[in-house]
């Protein structure tokens, strides 16, 4: 087999073939590695990398089945963890100066459990500054581009993960989630992200135990390859507060389902709270109608987010000053000004300000779960544009309504974050352009399997994701 065809078989197919030793795991990485020297200098998704370590550790794994040992649910594949998720010996930046040369001494929790499940760490996938902003540029490693069309945004802030993705430079890939940073960037890539429900991964280390804002989850090019990396990511933790009692292995089932019947609400513009560009609307009009095909009841419906954008912006600068408070104190003048902005949110913030925003995530989640007694799924647009231009921070206008920071054209995917619910991104079509869109497919909290098992359906249906960029 050819390196180009082992870097677009599916995760799932990969894994296969390596146990039953049809492929060998140092044939597999070193076509990614091949494949990451031809495409990365013009995305620019893996900003680390370790080609020996990579390759040793793929010879320890062809050792393993050789001795008959068991091999983990990811044996062998590649993967390039997100440059926010602390790696042993290996670089970790946050895509900022203040740590261009940080080198952890321990890996982080999931870091830890994705290698346990048998992945092999080739390296590192850019990310914005401190993961801020669903566009993927930085100081330290630049910008990393669109491989449908390299003018373009890769999202973020897992936009390098998703553009690696994309381009077959990894078959799996680790992402990160507070107002769609995961979401995006699957939307702009033609790929597969969930936000899982909050604990459903175990967030650990963290800050602050009982947020449930930001969320880790696993992003593929396919909802069965996604499903494969959730079962080896998710699990109890007792270090987690929050974290869930289902073990992984829940989700390494297959996902088929008949959709005869399945309740499904349709939130064009989410209760009329959001523009979308009508490329964007076209697009998707197009994917509603395949549920239907499906034998779905659709009827148009949302949650109300009227109070979502309030709630949203001041919980996420309450986290901003928080985490990184101290960092602005000493060092201003190394950070962006959209990161200054969004600390200094935070800080002006008084108690009651808190207080309000908490009652209203409160009764947000309780809409919520009403919504979901009356409808099995929530179907919605993931972003509300397709790839911008990579010079820009931010698009400036959605649908001609005027953004002014850098959060505002996000609100379709960081209103859904509030329900505290599991959101799929999966590629819904493409515009005029070539450009790849996604849509976000919503389900009650806990129900994970759920989200899965619809995309599946709707990827079974429509299979967009097997349109690859020219590059890839």
């Amino acid at each position: 087999m050819t390196d180009d065809g082992i870097t677009h078989l599916d995760a799932t197919d990969l894994a296969t073939r390596i146990r039953r030793r049809e492929l060998s795991s140092r044939e597999v990485v070193r076509a990614h590695l091949d494949r990451i020297a031809e495409v990365n200098p013009t995305i620019n998704a893996i900003v680390t990398l370790d080609p020996e370590g990579a390759l040793a550790a793929a010879d320890a794994a062809d050792t393993l089945l050789a001795r008959g040992g068991t091999p983990g649910p990811l044996h062998g594949l590649p993967i390039a963890f997100k440059d926010t998720h602390h790696t042993r010996g290996m670089r970790t930046t946050h895509g900022s100066p203040l740590h261009a040369d940080d080198i952890p001494d321990h890996d982080d929790p999931l870091v830890a459990r994705i290698q346990a499940a048998g992945a092999i760490r080739i390296g590192k996938t850019n990310v914005p500054e401190f993961a801020a902003g669903s566009h993927t540029f930085n100081p330290v490693f630049g910008t990393t581009r669109n491989p449908y069309d390299p003018t373009r945004s890769a999202g973020g802030s897992s936009g390098g993960a998703a553009a690696a993705l994309a381009a077959g430079l990894q078959p799996i890939a680790d992402g990160s989630d507070m107002g769609g940073s995961l979401r995006n960037p699957a939307s702009f890539c033609n790929v597969v992200g969930l936000r899982p429900t909050p604990g459903r991964i175990p967030l650990a280390p963290s800050g602050n135990s009982w947020e449930t804002l930001s969320v880790v989850g696993p992003m593929a090019r396919t909802v069965a390859d996604t499903a494969l990396l959730l079962s080896a990511m998710a699990g109890p933790d007792r270090r987690d507060p929050i974290a869930l009692e289902t073990p992984g292995s829940a989700f390494a089932i297959p996902l088929e389902r008949d959709l005869a019947g399945l309740r499904v609400a349709w939130a064009p513009d989410l209760g009329g709270t959001v523009p979308v560009e009508p490329e964007v609307l076209a697009v998707l009009e197009r994917a509603i109608a395949v549920f239907t095909d499906l034998g779905c009841r659709v009827e148009p419906d949302s949650p109300d987010f009227r109070t979502a954008d309030d709630t949203f912006r001041t919980l996420r600068a309450h986290e901003f000053n928080l985490g990184l408070g101290d960092v602005l104190t000493s060092s201003r003048a190394a950070l962006k000004p959209s990161l200054v902005w969004n600390i200094e949110e935070g800080r002006r913030l008084r108690s009651d300000d808190l207080a309000r925003a908490t009652v209203a995530h409160s009764r947000l989640y309780r809409a919520g779960i009403d919504f979901f007694d009356r409808y099995d799924v929530l179907l919605a647009p993931v972003s509300q544009v397709a790839a911008f231009d990579a010079d820009l921070e931010y698009p400036r206008t959605v649908a001609g309504v005027a953004q002014h920071t850098y959060l505002d054209w996000m609100r379709s995917a960081y209103f859904v974050t509030l329900l505290g619910a599991p959101a799929l991104s999966v590629p819904a079509g493409f515009t005029p352009e070539g450009l790849p869109v996604g849509l976000q497919i919503v389900a009650a909290p806990r129900a994970d399997l759920t989200v899965l098992q619809v995309g599946a359906a709707f990827e079974t249906a429509t299979r967009y994701g097997r349109r690859r960029p020219r590059s890839g």
